[in-house]
């Protein structure tokens, strides 16, 4: 049960952060939101409890995916309202916490970090910067396609 309103707790964090970054950088209002916000915590409550109590090895991700779908098809009853809701819910302003989350619970594994060597260091920047350059690359190219540079 802890865990449980230990992950309630948290998605309520992330719910914050994504409406007010709906707020800030979409203009779509809290209010226009929330049913949305509440469809997705409900929905990743839902998968996370099931994958804690079913007793197949399948991650909650997978459980929240299936749910999510299975909520949101046509025969679904009361799929049209959860697909309005949602649609009110910007995927980036959902990204920025899940992110920030990621970050910080790497900035708190900094030993297990440093317990794979320089190799892992190297590696890592190198992912970085070709992320960077090939975010980078598809954005100039996209961006001349469309004139606007």
């Amino acid at each position: 049960m802890k865990k449980i309103i230990d992950w309630t707790l948290i998605l309520l964090i992330f719910a914050g952060v994504t409406l007010l970054g709906n707020m800030i950088g979409y203009d779509i209002y809290s209010w226009a939101a929330v049913p949305g916000i509440l469809v997705l915590i409900a929905i990743a409550l839902l998968g996370m409890i099931m994958e804690e109590y079913i007793p197949v090895n399948i991650p909650a991700v997978g459980y929240i995916a299936l749910i999510g779908i299975i909520v949101s098809v046509p025969w679904f009853p009361g799929s049209d309202y959860v697909v309005q809701w949602t649609s009110q819910v910007e995927l980036l302003a959902i990204t920025t916490p899940i992110l920030a989350y990621a970050g910080i619970s790497i900035g708190r594994n900094w030993t297990d970090f440093k317990d794979m060597g320089w190799r892992s260091l190297v590696v890592a920047i190198l992912v970085f910067i070709g992320t960077f350059l090939g975010s980078a690359l598809i954005a100039e190219v996209v961006l001349r396609i469309q004139g606007v540079i």
